[in-house]
C-alpha cells in the first residue's frame, strides 16, 4: 500500500504517519495545508512548517498546499493539489482525525472523488489512551496553542510528559475541555516520533493576550 499523510505537524498526523509505517506502507508524501487567512474549519494554522522536516526526517516527499481557509474552498484547494501532484502514485491518504465529523466526511468524499482510500487510524480513540500512548512511544510533542480556560501562557512550549499529561487531565476535568485538545483547546506540533531518523530541534517565542496565545517557531533543523 502508498499512501500520502495528511499532515499538520501535531501529535495526530505524525502518530498517524508512524501508524502507516507500522503497518508496513510505503508513506510517499507528507502533504500539508497552509492556511494564509486566520481562521480554518479543517485545518492547523500555527508552525505547520514544522513538516518539511518531518518528512526529511521520516525520508519521504513533502508537498505544501497554499490555502485561502475560505470554508467553501479549502478541500476543493487539497483536492486539486493532490490530483495534480501525487495522485497516480498512492492508494490512499491517512489523517489523523480523532472526532471531528466535519473533517473526517469532507476528506472522505475528497477521497472517493479522487478514486482513493481513506484511513483514519485514530477515530473514536479514547483521549487518555491515545495521549499516553503518544508518551509511551516516545513521541516529543509541544503545546504550541492554548484557547481555553484554565490554559495559560506556561503551558505554550510545554513538552507533553507523563507528569504535565497529569497535571492537563486534573485542568481538563476541571474546566471541561478536551484531555487530547479535540475541540481546538490547544494544538501541538511533534519533535520526535518513533519513526523519525533524526530529531527536530527549535526555539519559539511566546504572544500571550491574556486569554489565550501561541509559541510560535523562530528557529527549525534537524539535530546532527
Amino acid at each position: 500500500m502508498k499512501v500520502a499523510v495528511l499532515a499538520s505537524g501535531g501529535k495526530d498526523s505524525t502518530y498517524a504517519s508512524w501508524w502507516a509505517h507500522m503497518k508496513g506502507w510505503t508513506v510517499e508524501a507528507l502533504i500539508t495545508v497552509k492556511i494564509q487567512g486566520d481562521d480554518s474549519m479543517m485545518f492547523q494554522l500555527q508552525n505547520t512548517e514544522v513538516t518539511e522536516y518531518q518528512a526529511e526526517s521520516i525520508g519521504t516527499k513533502w508537498i505544501q498546499v497554499i490555502s485561502s481557509g475560505v470554508e467553501n474552498d479549502e478541500i476543493d484547494e487539497l483536492e486539486n493539489a493532490i490530483r495534480n501532484s501525487i495522485i497516480g502514485d498512492i492508494d490512499g491518504l491517512v489523517v489523523g482525525a480523532l472526532r471531528s465529523d466535519y473533517q473526517k466526511t469532507r476528506i472522505e468524499r475528497m477521497c472517493e472523488k479522487l478514486g482513493i482510500n481513506s484511513f483514519c487510524p485514530m477515530w473514536h480513540h479514547d483521549p487518555k489512551l491515545h495521549m499516553n500512548s503518544l508518551i509511551e512511544h516516545g513521541f516529543d510533542v509541544r503545546i504550541i496553542s492554548v484557547s481555553s480556560e484554565g490554559l495559560d501562557e506556561s503551558w505554550l512550549g510545554k513538552k507533553i510528559t507523563k507528569e504535565s499529561l497529569e497535571k492537563l487531565a486534573q485542568l481538563s476535568e476541571k474546566y471541561r475541555f478536551n484531555l487530547d485538545g479535540e475541540g481546538g483547546e490547544f494544538e501541538t506540533i511533534t519533535l520526535n516520533a518513533p519513526h523519525f531518523r533524526k530529531p527536530i530541534y527549535c526555539e519559539g517565542e511566546t504572544s500571550w493576550n491574556g486569554v489565550r496565545g501561541t509559541w510560535n517557531l523562530t528557529k527549525i533543523l534537524l539535530s546532527p
